[in-house]
């Protein structure tokens, strides 16, 4: 495993666990997952992941409580990570929230605590206010943003007047808008881009095609498993399998190696089992030639999903098998 190389308490491994999915019905793993969910996460242990990433909104406080007992007595060696949903994020509401997380995780501290989405009308002053009283009493270690904005990025950080180490947002080879500028931003200022959906929830995997869609609703809702969709996506899957196939590896390694060609980026892919954990923590070692990231980058252009209004009734009629 590799880690990130900024001075952090615990070390940040450059593949992290995501588990949107644990107690989550929504992903179709079936009520055998949550003793899967605590396999994968001792695999991880193993493996040198460091990097746990769940949320108070995923299963509705389920997935805390999942990783917590999963992680045991580990539980003070890794960076637990969590995000409080800003539903009225107040500073009395973050600290109230934060140590309801805490007792689900059953930490004495959150190692990275985010805020989940920018909330429109609430400012990040009064939330950071509450995020910079938690710090205080050590009840969380460092502060975190997720789908922020850079300009609301180094706002946040500048009202809790102390780092915002880290803000977590969509990144892929198919979403490739931080490239533009939250990662040059964090390189240039020592902050972490946390890449979720790094495999596009799957696309990027190869598994699926126009006649072999996923099951699930969450990926039944992503406009990128449009039959239409599968169907464009046919030459970029060709190309993540000739590079795979030069480095023994799966189209998901070289997709996760991709997004972690950058120095301050790490990704937290979920895991339906102990193998994908495996071969997620091996895409960390993978180093892409100049040549293989350029046709990454050439094939990762030539993409050009159907996204957007004009999915709408493209997805209409595929659920109603139209």
């Amino acid at each position: 495993m590799r880690y990130v190389r900024l001075d952090t308490p615990k070390p940040i491994s450059k593949i992290g666990l995501g588990t949107w999915q644990f107690g989550s019905k929504e992903w179709g793993y079936g009520p055998e997952y949550e003793r899967r969910a605590a396999e994968i996460v001792r695999r991880a242990l193993d493996l040198g992941v460091t990097l746990f990433d769940t949320a108070e909104l995923y299963g509705f406080g389920r997935s805390e409580r999942i990783l917590g007992a999963a992680l045991g007595d580990d539980r003070a060696k890794v960076v637990v990570a969590s995000k409080i949903f800003p539903l009225l994020p107040v500073a009395p509401v973050v600290q109230q929230r934060a140590v309801a997380s805490a007792a689900r995780l059953g930490v004495d501290g959150i190692d990275l605590y985010q805020v989940h989405q920018a909330n429109p009308v609430v400012a990040d002053t009064t939330t950071m206010r509450g995020m910079r009283s938690l710090q205080d009493v050590g009840l969380v270690g460092e502060v975190g943003v997720s789908n922020y904005g850079l300009r609301r990025w180094r706002f946040a950080e500048a009202a809790l007047g102390r780092r915002v180490l880290s803000n977590q947002v969509r990144y892929s080879m198919i979403d490739r808008g931080p490239e533009e500028d939250l990662i040059p931003y964090a390189e240039q200022a020592g902050r972490i881009v946390i890449a979720y959906s790094p495999l596009a929830q799957g696309f990027l995997s190869g598994r699926y095609d126009a006649t072999n869609p996923p099951a699930g609703a969450v990926r039944r809702a992503n406009p990128y498993f449009l039959p239409e969709n599968l169907e464009r996506g046919t030459a970029l899957i060709a190309t993540l399998r000739e590079v795979a196939d030069a480095h023994d590896a799966t189209p998901s390694q070289i997709a996760l190696a991709y997004v972690l060609r950058h120095p301050n980026v790490v990704a937290i892919p979920g895991a339906s089992g102990v193998e994908q954990m495996e071969r997620n923590a091996a895409a960390a070692e993978i180093d892409l030639a100049d040549d293989e990231y350029a046709a990454l980058v050439a094939a990762a252009h030539a993409f050009r999903p159907v996204t957007g209004l004009a999915a709408v009734p493209r997805m209409v009629r595929a659920r109603l098998g139209r």
